[in-house]
């Protein structure tokens, strides 16, 4: 007859270590969420607009040149772009994040 084999986890000690009642203790249950504002500043919108000028491709491509130039391109090829942005660059056109294209910062 042969000896019987036990299994693997008989010559080696069980140990067993103690749960920890204090580090179910430390953890703080985080704060609830805040709602961000949903309103959005006059500036955002603006800016958020003359962005989708720039993503607009029937008013032309817009790299290398400024919005400005970029509309009244636009308008001398009778691409019709809207008056809206045309006014809002005018009012604006002292401020770089106004009259600089989106893609502005990337190199040609």
């Amino acid at each position: 007859m042969t000896a019987k084999r036990g299994l693997i986890t008989d010559s080696f000690k069980v140990v067993k270590r103690a749960r920890r009642a204090s580090k179910r203790e430390k953890r703080a249950i985080p704060p609830p969420p805040q709602k961000e504002a949903d309103t959005e500043t006059v500036r955002d919108k603006e800016l958020q607009k003359l962005r989708q000028f720039d993503l607009d491709w029937r008013f032309g491509p817009c790299t290398g040149i400024s919005r400005l130039q970029r509309w009244e391109r636009a308008q001398f090829h009778d691409l019709n772009p809207p008056e809206e942005i045309r006014d809002l660059l005018l009012q604006t056109h002292t401020d770089p994040e106004y009259y600089q294209s989106l893609w502005s910062e990337y190199p040609l």
